[in-house]
């Protein structure tokens, strides 16, 4: 722990976080001109080595909002023929087992599996399988998507804090996943049972948007859907207005067959089939 990180950690603690995220959030979403757009365009870039060329848009963006939340070009992923994919560009930056209590291990911190998704018994059927966490630094492309075929059932929205998931975070905020708004998506397979995709987000991330949901957020509580609603492995899922960490849950008989480190969405989770 240095000095650095802990006094940053005391200002994320004394900073209305919820409020400031939502303020940002609003800030993102105004419309600039073009020669506004370019500028901020050209200085994240800069800041965070942003690649721009596999964006559909060459800009410039109505707003800041657009500009992080940008589509890809067609092509620019390639889906593969693997069961289960990466669901998000970024950093898989931990996976393993759910053991018999229904916990997960990130970071050496212990997350139960029932208060990350909801549903005490929503959790059961993910006893002895498998998760990923997916990390989208600032530089990534932001849009989330399926890393399943199947239909989804239900979403749920979960209001909680906007604590950094960061290396700050981790290290000086016990519990990051289960404190911070959350939404959880939950897609019914024909061959792995169900899967589910959980968004977290984080400070600064103004909200988190679902594709199947026409609201700008998703609303807290539980969204069915009936009839479920069709979806293909590299579908979009759903995008973060800022933001921030994607952690995928499969029930037993799912094994990752992949190491720790970059992936892109799209990219095989298991054996290709």
């Amino acid at each position: 722990m240095s000095l650095t990180t802990f006094a940053v950690a005391q200002l994320i603690r004394a900073l209305p976080r919820v409020q400031l995220s939502r303020v940002v959030g609003a800030l993102a979403e105004k419309e600039l001109g073009a020669g506004s757009a370019r500028l901020v365009e050209r200085v994240y870039r800069s800041l965070y080595d942003v690649n721009l060329e596999e964006a559909a848009s060459s800009g410039p963006y109505p707003s800041f909002d657009a500009f992080f939340t940008r589509a890809l070009k067609p092509g620019a992923r390639t889906i593969a023929s693997s069961s289960l994919v990466s669901p998000a560009d970024g950093q898989l930056s931990a996976l393993g087992p759910i053991d018999g209590q229904g916990t997960i291990l990130v970071k050496r911190q212990a997350y139960d599996v029932a208060e990350l998704i909801g549903s005490a018994e929503g959790a059961l059927r993910y006893k002895g399988g498998e998760f990923a966490v997916i990390y989208l630094s600032p530089r990534d492309y932001h849009r989330v998507h399926s890393p399943v075929d199947g239909k989804i059932s239900s979403v749920v929205g979960i209001p909680g804090d906007l604590y950094p998931v960061n290396a700050v975070g981790e290290q000086h905020f016990e519990g990051l996943f289960v404190r911070n708004n959350r939404v959880s998506v939950h897609i019914e397979t024909p061959t792995l049972g169900q899967v589910t995709v959980i968004l977290v987000g984080a400070t600064i991330v103004g909200r988190i948007s679902v594709t199947m949901i026409p609201e700008p957020a998703v609303p807290p509580g539980v969204t069915r859907f009936s009839p479920e609603v069709p979806i293909a492995r590299g579908d979009e899922l759903g995008v973060f207005h800022l933001g921030s960490t994607a952690v995928v849950l499969m029930e037993p008989g799912v094994r990752i067959a992949r190491g720790l480190g970059s992936v892109l969405y799209g990219a095989a989770l298991t054996e290709v089939s």
